[in-house]
């Protein structure tokens, strides 16, 4: 017998972002209750639903606490919500998901695990599988960034899983699909930016906690599925306006000079390839509107990121 104490398990805030997803955010719900880990809590925020979810939620989970909004905040907006409970009611490490994925039992133990490792590894990811069609067929495994039309890729996407990204490593970003992030990293780093309506805050925040001095992290023995965008549609003017919008902010923060001629490259080469794709598909407004994106994100005024807040409430 060792003699050393064994302290107790980690706290957990789970949070769970849902706008007008009140089927998908009960399913999600039922996964995340099965976890093996009894210190976590879990917080549904409602960003400004219209579909009675706030309400489902109360009814079918009532042991899961609720935080609902009048207006949709964003994605970033929403989910600071939630940021702000876990840090001041001193959780050691916080968990933002989507409300459209389905985890495996083990996944917050794997996560813990890995977490554990290093005390500079600020967050972890899992493994992601599409959820429907073939259950092994990868969506991500850990994330990339480069400065192309779309800046974030996701490793394996699409790939049938026969082990080839078995290797725990760290990795670029952690997709926001769910990532479990350190106390530290986040008091370290600051919430996460508002400025990007959908899509591309993940990465930013894990670019500025990397600056901040810790690392992403990817854990392929947590595992989750993940529908993939049922919220926020696919590709449709709507959400690539948002996308390319968010792509040029990133851009405007962190490009160094070659890296600004990379993507105007790239944006120039897709445009073309995109509209031959899209055309048949009757679907040109939404390459358009991506473009419109671009030059919106490049005219508008950029606000500082938001700050750290070191030896916050603990």
């Amino acid at each position: 017998m060792s003699g050393a104490t064994v302290g107790p398990p980690p706290r957990v805030l789970g949070i769970v972002l849902n706008y007008d997803g009140r089927d998908l955010t009960l399913a999600t719900l039922g996964s995340l209750l099965g976890l093996e880990h009894g210190a976590l809590d879990l917080l549904v925020v409602d960003n400004g639903s219209t579909d009675g979810s706030d309400a489902a939620v109360a009814e079918r989970f009532p042991q899961v606490r609720r935080l609902r909004t009048e207006t949709n905040l964003g994605i970033s907006g929403g989910l600071n919500l939630g940021f702000r409970v876990g840090l001041e009611e001193g959780y050691d490490f916080l968990m933002p998901m989507n409300n459209d994925i389905e985890v495996a039992p083990d996944l917050l133990t794997e996560l813990l695990r890995a977490a554990g490792r290093a005390a500079d590894i600020g967050c972890v990811g899992p493994k992601c599988y599409y959820f429907y069609g073939e259950r092994d067929r990868l969506w991500s495994a850990g994330g990339q960034l480069r400065f192309r039309e779309a800046v974030t890729r996701e490793r394996g996407m699409g790939e049938l899983d026969r082990g080839q990204y078995d290797d725990e490593r760290e990795v670029d970003y952690v997709n926001g699909a769910l990532m479990l992030i350190r106390r530290e990293a986040m008091l370290a780093t600051g919430l996460w930016d508002p400025v990007y309506g959908v899509s591309v805050e993940d990465a930013d925040w894990c670019v500025r906690m990397k600056r901040a001095g810790f690392r992403c992290w990817y854990a392929p023995r947590a595992r989750l599925w993940h529908m993939v965008s049922p919220t926020t549609g696919g590709y449709r003017p709507a959400r690539t306006f948002r996308t390319g919008r968010s792509t040029a902010i990133f851009v405007r923060r962190y490009a160094r000079p070659l890296d600004w001629l990379r993507w105007c490259f790239w944006i120039a080469a897709a445009f073309p390839a995109a509209l031959a794709r899209e055309l048949p598909r009757r679907n040109a407004a939404a390459v358009v509107a991506k473009y419109r994106g671009f030059w919106a994100g490049l005219r508008e005024p950029l606000p500082e990121p938001p700050p750290p807040t070191p030896g916050g409430p603990r």
